[in-house]
């Protein structure tokens, strides 16, 4: 008994410190004795999270580690690695936002990375992996992987800490740190995308994460004396997250865990109030330009996305001029050869910017592309271009789709040429770009055509669905049918681990810098009992994990966008859906040795599937595109 109360005051002697440190910090800002030393309020957090970090390397040293070497208890084991992972949670909105290579090998999905640039693949570590080990079943003999394993976490914790000694924090990035963590719990943490086989985990860890954010917080709580609406902020602040915390606390269980409520009446009133604190302490968001705005209080902010993140440089950025004129181009034959056929001939706005076909006829008459036509509305929010990836930016995919002799069979020099012959596009040229040479010589560039088609691209961002109103507070946006849709969306069925909200695509959030793929093992047709022989990404990037791997398209607008999957092969959302609930290839029976969706069937109920299609349908806006 001594021993184990030993323990519990070793592991709560960091608390303390950190707890006399904020009454430290506060007694100053009170009139207490204070001098030149007195840590900063950012400081004062730096400090917090070393503190944090060496409790979490200490758990895994003395106790982790002892335990996977012994082997001799598996109960002991597994509550250990849980106790690990929850210590873990109060640092990871730190070493996401500034060690995320770190974060990856600590926390990482349990798949391997991919270079692409490298041409190479990375063995995956870190709790996930620790987690197929343990769960659902231990296999004794992978006893040294596992303290392998456990000692590969080991060294990433010490590396972390000693990175972090001389990391230096600023007001406004911690701030950031925490919108941006209350985006990743919504967006991640409860869709259980950490946790895929210990579901039970997934709210207490929640409740920990969140709980972990107050005494963040509380270095920044102003004087007494401080002005009220200060000092209100703060308090509101603070109650948000108490109330966040305590929500994903009551209500444990995975398959029933209310979503929707927790992110409309917890966790977007939470980044409103830490954004609205922030202003309030004087403190500004910081100018970067990236996807996701530095000022955005919510994830289902109507402007929280900058679609111009995405352009190769400032030169790119959208102007209504570039955007009238990119709008002309893609309703114009002219960009193919012998003026076939135009982008809007396959991506028709009527339909979302698809062509409602299975795949469509080649340019040349007798065949067909290789693939189902996407939409195209919202692709400006995706960090890649194309089912397998091999475009990273709407220009260069301009270039690819003119060029192939399926498609359009043109060149954008030709068309160029072309244009600078019409008098309208040449004046329609020059205010689209005032500081380019399209004056006296009236000379067009195919890099202007480029430009001006991704302009155009990047405002065909559509995000006011019924959806999109409900969570922003119209609450009869959505029927009780639509609600329990989405949260099987983000729960049971598991959609919201790759088709990540509040895009529904697979770029990854809170960040939105990466664009995941996935082996599902999608059958030729629905009656066949075989792969589809695309190879998808593995045809640019030869490493066998990426055979038959796709880019995560987005689910907004489904109602429009059948038939579905890379080649279309299924006509319904009911077969989508089906589909998956089966396991995906592997569940139907079709050999697919690379896998990475589960291939356990998800076991949803009739009105499970009816509920997640018509949350589905909800997800259409296509205003002002027709």
């Amino acid at each position: 008994m001594f021993s184990q109360l030993l323990i519990v005051l070793r592991s709560c002697a960091p608390l303390l410190v950190a707890a006399l440190l904020a009454l430290a910090g506060a007694c100053s800002r009170l009139g207490g004795p204070a001098t030149e030393l007195a840590p900063t309020p950012a400081q004062q957090v730096q400090q917090h999270v070393a503190q944090e970090l060496a409790r979490l390397d200490h758990h895994v040293r003395q106790q982790l580690l002892p335990l996977a070497t012994r082997g001799t208890s598996l109960d002991s084991l597994r509550r250990s690695f849980r106790a690990c992972r929850l210590l873990y949670k109060r640092v990871e909105p730190f070493t996401e936002y500034y060690m995320p290579g770190t974060a990856r090998l600590l926390n990482g999905p349990p798949i391997g990375e991919v270079e692409v640039a490298e041409n190479k693949d990375f063995e995956p570590g870190g709790f996930q992996v620790l987690e197929e080990m343990l769960y659902p079943a231990y296999d004794a003999a992978n006893h040294a992987e596992l303290v392998r394993e456990v000692r590969a976490v080991q060294r990433e914790i010490s590396n972390a800490r000693t990175r972090w000694q001389v990391q230096e924090l600023t007001d406004a990035h911690v701030f950031d740190v925490l919108r941006l963590h209350v985006f990743r719990v919504v967006a991640l943490g409860i869709t259980g995308f950490d946790t895929p086989l210990s579901a039970a985990a997934t709210f207490p860890e929640t409740t920990a994460t969140l709980a972990a954010m107050q005494p963040v917080l509380a270095y920044y709580a102003p004087t007494t004396s401080a002005a009220k609406p200060k000092q209100q902020a703060y308090a509101t602040a603070r109650q948000q997250l108490t109330q966040a915390a305590r929500y994903a606390q009551l209500h444990p269980d995975f398959n029933t865990f209310d979503r929707l409520t927790f992110i409309k009446d917890h966790a977007n009133p939470l980044g409103r109030a830490l954004l609205a604190c922030q202003l309030a302490l004087g403190i500004k968001p910081f100018e970067e330009v990236r996807a996701l705005r530095s000022d955005a209080a919510t994830l289902f902010d109507s402007a929280a996305f900058n679609p111009d993140y995405y352009a190769p440089t400032t030169g790119h950025y959208r102007t209504a001029a570039r955007v009238a004129l990119g709008r002309q181009l893609f309703h114009d034959p002219v960009l193919s050869a012998g003026n076939g056929r135009s982008c809007a001939s396959c991506h028709q706005p009527n339909k979302a910017f698809t062509d409602g076909l299975v795949k469509n006829a080649t340019l040349t008459p007798g065949g067909l592309v290789r693939r189902n036509t996407p939409t195209i509305l919202n692709a400006a929010l995706q960090a890649g271009q194309f089912y397998d990836l091999r475009s990273t930016t709407l220009e260069n995919q301009a270039v690819d789709v003119v060029g192939n002799r399926d498609e359009m069979h043109g060149s954008l020099e030709d068309a160029a040429r072309e244009l600078t012959r019409r008098p309208g596009y040449v004046q329609q040229f020059r205010r689209a770009f005032p500081q380019s040479e399209v004056g006296a010589k009236a000379t067009i560039t195919p890099v202007q055509i480029q430009t001006a088609l991704a302009a155009y691209e990047r405002s065909l961002v559509r995000l006011n669905s019924r959806f999109d109103q409900h969570v922003r507070g119209q609450r009869q946006a959505l029927n009780p049918e639509e609600i329990r849709g989405f949260n099987v969306f983000m729960g049971a069925g598991k959609c919201g681990t790759c088709h990540f909200a509040p895009l529904f695509n697979g770029t990854v959030p809170p960040g939105f810098t990466e664009a995941e793929s996935e082996v599902l093992g999608v059958p030729a047709t629905p009656a066949a009992r075989r792969l589809d022989a695309d190879q998808g990404r593995y045809a640019q990037v030869q490493l066998p994990q990426l055979r038959h791997s796709f880019k995560i398209p987005t689910v907004r607008n489904v109602a429009l966008t059948a038939p579905y999957m890379h080649n279309g092969a299924y006509q319904t959302l009911e077969q989508v859906i089906d589909f998956y609930n089966k396991g995906g290839g592997k569940g139907l029976g079709l050999t697919v040795d690379n896998q990475t969706l589960p291939d356990a069937p998800l076991h949803l109920t009739t009105a499970d599937q009816r509920a997640l299609k018509a949350f589905l349908l909800a997800l259409t806006d296509t205003t002002g595109t027709r």
